[in-house]
């Protein structure tokens, strides 16, 4: 740094940002360890099943609906949780591969409704052992990591 830069910063208007706050510091390692579990899935997902996280996601909540295997995409949007434009675009895949088909909600023509098929339910019961294999691998391996088992420890303090 020059003489000449270093003077101006002393000198500077700009305004001071504070530290995060340690509400803000325990948010950042929850999005780190969410993020790293989450690659993890991914990754293994794709290479065992060709099916992305999401798309396990989104056939999951059809699955383990109350409602019989279908929602109405708003609701399978929350539920994921993805915007509405990536969640039609995720059922279209889904759709094209045979796994869901869409319909029109019968009493509001608004509603568009998905609905898990039988070889969407038998994707997610071929792919569910692995979602549970890595997943339990990864936030183990998350506890044996000293600093992210700190994280996660406090986190719930």
């Amino acid at each position: 740094m020059t003489k000449e830069h270093a003077m101006s910063s002393e000198t500077d208007t700009s305004p001071n940002i504070e530290m995060p706050t340690a509400l803000e510091h325990r948010w950042h390692q929850l999005r780190l360890v969410e993020s790293r579990v989450s690659e993890q899935l991914e990754h293994a997902l794709q290479r065992e099943h060709e099916l992305t996280l999401s798309e396990f996601c989104a056939l999951a909540a059809l699955a383990y609906s109350d409602d019989g295997g279908h929602l109405r995409q708003q609701i399978l949007a929350e539920a994921i949780p993805l915007n509405q434009s990536s969640v039609s675009r995720l059922v279209g895949r889904l759709e094209n591969d045979g796994l869901t088909e869409r319909y029109l909600c019968p009493t509001d023509r608004r509603g568009v409704y998905t609905q898990i098929t039988d070889r969407g339910r038998n994707k997610l019961l071929q792919a569910r052992p692995t979602y549970l294999r890595v997943l339990e691998y990864a936030l183990g391996e998350i506890g044996r990591d000293d600093y992210l088992g700190r994280v996660l420890t406090g986190l719930v303090e």
